[in-house]
């Protein structure tokens, strides 16, 4: 088929500006600000998908809206989903810019500008190899249905909402789901990640006596919040890395050879990452490499703390509150449920007297493995190979996407994640970029992986 690779090449700069015009409407979705541009935005990616004469149509939510499209059936041939999001996060801080965030520039073979690669960039390419295919071949191999969202910087709660109607599961039954909204393993390594790990997200509230005191006055008669706040928090975890809640690890496997060879061959550099995090030091759950506890063993962080006086200078207060953010990191078979309840009852023994506590359960997800041996990761690594002129890798991903998940639930489906990105690609941070090669490479990919993927034949 060199006729479609031949289009792709000579699309190259429209498709860059096609990219270019989308990035400049400012679609931050947790900023009621732009409640319009992100309306905008959903209307830009809808009329893409109406000028490829697909069946179109803008869902309305209690938020911001999804946007739906589907090409025309090919029967007996899989049908694949694609999910992306549009909305991108604020800009701020803007002094740390060196271009203007919804001014896309050209910039050592990168754009910048916020959502380039986070994921206005990785969404399009899979709308764009559609349009290579259908106005070089005059109709796509497979058929293709769209759900791209607009808030998925802020939870996908209305998305979550949406898939829970079973008329919603009909519309989008498929046989595999592809998104790209994460990265490479390394720059001119493409990859396909077959695992994510879950999240159990929670806020724990100590309160003390009804006002801040004088730490003098009352210091050591009355019991302080951030003291044993410090203790609770600290004693979740062990001096090995362990975390002590009763039960957390039923479930958590062993992790298999094959699979513990595979990550060593990767040759991942703990040293490589100590000078990209500027660290003289790695620490983590005894026993496993940097990477396996990155990505395949589960953790506790502390993603926040918060207690008496913040301002310059002294202030000799005993607080009246304190709080904190935590989250656990699971890995499949772990229950989230489960863990909360364990969570609560140790915290409850370990909240000393005069302390009243809350504990909010803020979110949760489960751990993802998709089948290494599936017949979509074979066809996706074929298509990859075609598109970077090299063979991805197989990658698991810490990070949680709970969309995913409740694909899986939803739906019954697996998903591909397929990364386009980089990890220096400062999502959620100034100077967001996306290498112009990397986002060609990848409509490359995508436009390959539709061909790969219709002949795989009817599943069902």
């Amino acid at each position: 088929m060199s006729n479609l690779d031949n289009h792709l090449q000579s699309q190259r700069q429209q498709y860059e500006d096609d990219l270019c015009e989308l990035l400049r409407i400012p679609s931050v979705s947790t900023d009621s600000r732009h409640k319009a541009d992100v309306e905008r935005a959903a209307h830009w990616v809808a009329d893409q998908f109406q000028q490829l004469r697909f069946e179109t149509e803008i869902i309305p939510t209690q938020g911001h809206p999804l946007v739906y499209a589907q090409s025309p059936p090919r029967p007996g041939r899989p049908v694949v989903l694609v999910y992306g999001h549009y909305d991108v996060q604020p800009p701020d801080p803007l002094g740390e810019w060196i271009s203007p965030p919804f001014e896309p520039t050209r910039r050592d073979g990168n754009l910048y500008a916020r959502g380039a690669t986070d994921d206005k960039g990785q969404m399009l390419t899979h709308v764009k190899s559609a349009q290579a295919w259908i106005e070089s071949q005059g109709e796509l191999p497979v058929q293709i249905k769209y759900l791209i969202e607009g808030e998925e910087e802020v939870g996908s709660a209305n998305l979550h909402h949406y898939l829970d109607d079973p008329a919603a599961a009909e519309k989008l039954a498929c046989d595999i789901v592809v998104v790209s909204d994460s990265s490479q393993f390394a720059r001119g390594k493409p990859a396909i990640t077959y695992g994510l790990r879950g999240l159990a997200y929670f806020e724990v509230v100590l309160q003390g006596p009804r006002q801040d005191l004088h730490s003098g006055v009352f210091g050591g008669a009355v019991t302080n919040p951030a003291l044993a706040l410090c203790r609770m928090m600290a004693a979740l975890i062990d001096d090995r890395g362990r975390v002590t809640i009763p039960g957390f690890y039923d479930g958590v496997d062993p992790l298999p050879d094959d699979e513990r060879d595979q990550l060593a061959s990767l040759q991942y550099s703990e040293d490589d990452l100590k000078r990209q995090l500027d660290v003289d030091a790695l620490s983590g759950e005894e026993g496993f490499s940097a990477l396996e506890r990155r990505w395949v063993r589960p953790t506790y962080d502390i993603n926040g703390l918060t207690s008496g006086y913040q301002g310059e200078g002294a202030k000799t207060v005993l607080p009246a509150r304190a709080s904190a953010k935590f989250s656990f990191r699971l890995v499949p078979r772990q229950d989230p449920a489960r863990i909360a309840a364990s969570l609560r009852e140790m915290l409850t023994r370990l909240c000393p007297p005069g302390i009243r506590m809350e504990l909010r359960e803020m979110s949760h997800a489960p751990g993802i493995v998709i089948p290494r041996e599936s017949p979509f990761v074979a066809a996706a690594r074929r298509a990859i190979t075609k598109g970077f002129d090299r063979e991805p890798v197989m990658i698991r991903e810490g990070g949680s996407i709970p969309i995913v998940g409740h694909f899986a639930e939803r739906l019954g489906v697996d998903t591909l994640l397929l990364g386009w990105g980089l990890d220096d690609d400062n999502t959620h941070s100034p100077n967001e970029k996306f290498s112009l090669e990397d986002y060609h490479r990848g409509i490359r990919s995508s436009a390959w992986l539709w061909d790969e993927i219709s002949r795989i034949g009817n599943i069902a």
